[in-house]
């Protein structure tokens, strides 16, 4: 088996030779130099498409599924019409490859998912990409996981993913992980924390004092506050983050909503972020949270945000409305199958060719499968400066890279 996987390994190293070139980063560059800039093709004679309800996407031989919450709740059917048109785009770009999508609605549910992923398998799937929610992962993971099909997911609950469960999302432990080494390496030693009370909550908080213990900084005190009444979890940690603070960072790791009465509370204990300095995660990326006074000169770790725009730009082209911001979930999950397809034969989807450690360039910038169900992404580190974000940290172009 060793000898088997590094021949599959190997044949990786010639994949994009075989790859056609498509829009932006989502030509896969398994196994190469991702410092490379994959190849860019004109998208702009792509005929503008209206949202398509087909349950099949695709004329080719190899099968696969996508299960979404189509008629779930309002949000999620929202969010999965964006994510099956991101779908119908990557097939688009990447000028007919050899795929058939299934496209099976799973309802939000967990058994509208096992349902789903059954019919799936039956009607030859290799691979399922989605569900989108957590229970709908798990219940549709156990029917894959029986039938020997991989899964690649976009629920963002590290707790569902498994060896052959795999998820693409943006995951809250590699946004800390980021930030808090970005700190390290910017002479941060010491760090306070207020943290919201939610599921959130205890994934980052977790996940904040293994990163700081790795990287020798003191989490002097981590208070928990009710979502949107931090006032007095602020006034417990005053004294360390005011006056003669023993915090040089103070790691707030809330949305908009949130950070909000957070930002309000600060002021009111003097709480100066040129001394302190603030720390945030992905839910800061937010035009909201860059008016904050108590936020000003504050870090916090994202995806590079100019992939992004210009999939939605092509997005709105092509369909007339903007896509919602896990659209390039879908988008590269299916650029990276059917890149897959065309280069790596009887082995497309094994493990050894999706948990690749060089990984694959997509649209958010460069990501790979851990063993474990896991990813690892390429994160760029901003800054919030009056009313808007820079970047004062670029996202590795290779996962090997390191970033500072």
């Amino acid at each position: 088996m060793v000898h088997h996987a590094s021949r599959v390994r190997q044949g990786l190293k010639g994949a994009l030779a075989a790859c056609l070139a498509f829009p932006l980063a989502a030509c896969i560059s398994s196994g190469l130099d991702l410092g490379t800039a994959p190849p860019v093709i004109e998208t702009a004679a792509l005929p503008t498409s209206p949202a398509s309800t087909s349950p099949i996407i695709g004329k080719g031989s190899v099968r696969v599924a996508l299960l979404l919450p189509l008629t779930g709740s309002s949000q999620g059917a929202a969010a999965a019409t964006s994510l099956r048109n991101a779908a119908d785009m990557a097939m688009a770009e990447f000028q007919n490859p050899d795929l058939t999508i299934l496209v099976k609605d799973d309802r939000g549910t967990a058994e509208g998912a096992r349902q789903a992923a059954s019919e799936a398998v039956a009607e030859g799937a290799e691979l399922i990409i989605g569900p989108l929610f957590a229970p709908s992962v798990q219940s549709a993971g156990q029917v894959a996981r029986q039938a020997g099909k991989p899964l690649i997911a976009f629920s963002t609950d590290a707790s569902v993913a498994s060896n052959g469960i795999y998820l693409l999302s943006f995951l809250a432990q590699s946004e800390v992980e980021r930030i808090v080494d970005y700190a390290a390496a910017q002479g941060r030693r010491s760090m306070a924390a207020l943290i919201p009370d939610t599921v959130y909550g205890n994934v980052v908080e977790a996940q904040l004092r293994e990163s700081s213990a790795r990287r020798g900084i003191r989490v002097v005190a981590s208070e928990r506050y009710p979502a949107g009444q931090p006032q007095a979890a602020v006034s417990r940690i005053a004294p360390l983050i005011t006056g003669a603070a023993q915090a040089d960072a103070l790691f707030v790791p809330d949305n908009a909503e949130g950070l909000a009465a957070v930002a309000q509370a600060l002021a009111q204990i003097g709480f100066n972020p040129q001394r302190v300095k603030p720390l945030g995660t992905g839910v800061w990326n937010d035009p909201r949270i860059f008016q904050a006074k108590a936020l000003q000169g504050g870090w916090f770790a994202a995806p590079d945000g100019s992939g992004f725009a210009g999939f939605a730009e092509r997005y709105r082209s092509r369909f007339g409305a903007d896509p919602t911001r896990v659209a390039t979930l879908s988008y590269d999950a299916v650029s990276l199958t059917a890149a897959l397809a065309r280069t790596q034969g009887s082995q497309r989807f094994s493990e050894p060719v999706l948990t690749n450690s060089s990984g694959f360039a997509g649209a958010d910038g460069v990501f790979r499968f851990r063993q474990d169900g896991t990813n690892d992404r390429a994160l760029a580190v901003l800054e919030v400066r009056g009313g808007a974000a820079a970047t004062v940290s670029a996202a590795p172009k290779n996962l090997g890279q390191s970033a500072t």
